[in-house]
């Protein structure tokens, strides 16, 4: 995984002051390790933000992957919104199953997107 030192990689200044605009649910058997790992594998940056939940960013999106008793993985943080289908796209591309949820300023409900594929169980998803 990318080091967590500070250098000037990561989100976007306009963003980190941003409060969250992006809430969703990672659902199935998964390890929230394993999910920082293939974000790292893709080219995100990735920290231990407790000994159980991840955050992982690039330079328009900064989430925490945090898990929640039972099988699910939620998700909150920041995103650029051009780059909401990218997401959506990438945790696709990852097979998982997935609900995200992009919030304007005010808190209304900007959009929102559905990945109904069967969760990816261990290892790096095909």
């Amino acid at each position: 995984m990318k080091s967590s030192d500070d250098d000037g990689w990561g989100l976007t200044p306009n963003w980190r002051a941003a409060d969250n605009n992006l809430y969703g649910v990672l659902r199935g058997r998964l390890n929230a390790s394993d999910v920082a790992e293939w974000f790292a594998r893709t080219g995100w940056r990735t920290r231990a933000s407790s000994s159980v939940a991840y955050e992982v960013e690039t330079n328009w999106c900064q989430v925490d992957l945090v898990p929640v008793e039972g099988p699910d993985i939620l998700l909150h943080g920041v995103i650029d919104p051009v780059w909401f289908d990218t997401l959506a796209a990438l945790l696709s591309g990852f097979g998982l199953s997935f609900g995200l949820e992009l919030y304007d300023d005010e808190g209304g409900l900007r959009r929102g997107s559905n990945g109904d594929r069967a969760p990816a169980q261990t290892g790096w998803p095909v």
